[in-house]
């Protein structure tokens, strides 16, 4: 089959982004900013623009790391935590939350360091990712910040797919469309 994909400008960049099937009825939009410096920064850019006040951002592992990256090192090399999907031996202890995303075939763990957690306590958090869809990444984040003690500032992400671009407390650059099997716009 040939691949189909998706024209779309983001942060005043064009990209193609290929068309990926979930299921036999219902077809995605792979977008992947690794490796895209150009794209990173422009995203970063514009986010940034539109963020509240806030003291950290945190996002989870893998996708969102380059994005809350750049932005930290735009606002001025800012602090940054990072949920991991496994413990390592540098965490003072961990928090755990579980997660089911679209993009992965299984149910995940996130992990945040209890000395990150610490320094969110009572601190306004800003929360990053790359897409939103059903929200459920966002959730586990949002349980690990509400869990140290952080408040929830604001809900940020380069694309909102589906019916997550309908949601009012989430601060996004553009509406990613979800697809039939031939790549139709539903």
């Amino acid at each position: 089959m040939e691949q189909k994909y998706h024209h779309m400008t983001i942060a005043g960049l064009e990209r193609d982004l290929p068309l990926c099937p979930l299921n036999e009825d219902l077809m995605i939009a792979g977008f992947v900013i690794f490796g895209d410096p150009e794209l990173t920064t422009a995203c970063a850019e514009e986010l940034l623009r539109r963020a509240p006040d806030y003291d950290y951002m945190i996002t989870a592992e893998s996708k969102g790391i380059p994005l809350v990256h750049e932005m930290a090192r735009l606002a001025g090399n800012q602090k940054y935590f990072l949920a991991r999907k496994a413990p390592k031996l540098y965490m003072t202890g961990v928090m755990e939350v579980t997660v089911k995303s679209i993009t992965t075939a299984k149910e995940q763990k996130l992990y945040l360091d209890t000395a990150d957690a610490a320094l969110m306590q009572g601190k306004r958090i800003l929360i990053v990712d790359d897409v939103v869809s059903l929200g459920d990444s966002m959730r586990a984040l949002e349980h690990l910040v509400t869990q140290a003690g952080g408040e929830i500032c604001g809900r940020m992400t380069i694309l909102a797919e589906g019916d997550a671009a309908s949601r009012d407390d989430l601060i996004y650059l553009e509406k990613l469309p979800l697809f039939d099997k031939n790549g139709k716009e539903l």
